[in-house]
């Protein structure tokens, strides 16, 4: 589905314009079953729920479909212009049955270790306020890349720059990745899918 592209599977076939919560990147030099056995460890505990004073991390999965949805549909124009940047996610005609395979798929990968999605919800579970991806890097020199949204409100809040810093800090202290890529943010979008598709034409 279309809200796959921000998260799991459509867009690792189209990185290099709409990188996206998908993490394309892992679709293109390694092969697949390579980049799982060497993202995260065997005996890694990967967390399933963080908590803050102002918000908490949880695996994204059905449960959460209805709260992901409004938070991504409230926001379409922003994070096509920020985050995908492609008008391919999110749209407007995205489905009840869209999201919900999106969840299940995202779920799914979880379970298999293969990538890490996780709602931001307000501390009492009622609101998602943005979404976190852990995902392999099939870009040379890093561990792991990392992917974050949060809906226009909370932008304009100032959450997004709140999360980010919260989010480097979490992924040093608490993952055991040594290099981690923040594309959009500590590396230029620019920059990010031009190694991409470098890596992809190599």
């Amino acid at each position: 589905m279309n809200a796959s592209i921000r998260r799991a599977t459509l867009a690792l076939a189209m990185l290099a314009m709409t990188a996206g919560p998908a993490f394309a990147d892992q679709a293109t030099a390694k092969p697949e079953s390579d980049i799982k056995a060497s993202f995260i460890a065997a005996d890694f505990k990967v967390p399933t729920l963080v908590q803050t004073p102002g918000f908490k991390l949880v695996p994204l999965g059905p449960a959460l479909v209805k709260v992901d949805f409004d938070a991504y549909m409230s926001s379409i124009e922003h994070l096509q212009k920020t985050f995908t940047r492609s008008t391919s996610w999110p749209h407007k005609n995205i489905s009840d049955d869209d999201a919900m395979k999106d969840m299940e798929t995202e779920q799914a990968r979880f379970e298999k270790r293969e990538s890490f999605a996780y709602a931001v919800l307000t501390p009492d579970g009622s609101r998602e306020r943005g979404s976190v991806y852990v995902s392999p890097s099939a870009v040379g020199g890093y561990d792991a890349v990392v992917r974050l949204w949060v809906t226009k409100a909370e932008y304009d809040a100032g959450f997004d720059a709140e999360l980010y810093s919260w989010v480097t800090n979490w992924i040093k202290k608490d993952w055991p990745f040594a290099k981690v890529a923040y594309p959009g943010r500590a590396i230029e979008w620019t920059t990010w899918d031009a190694a991409v598709a470098a890596k992809k034409a190599g």
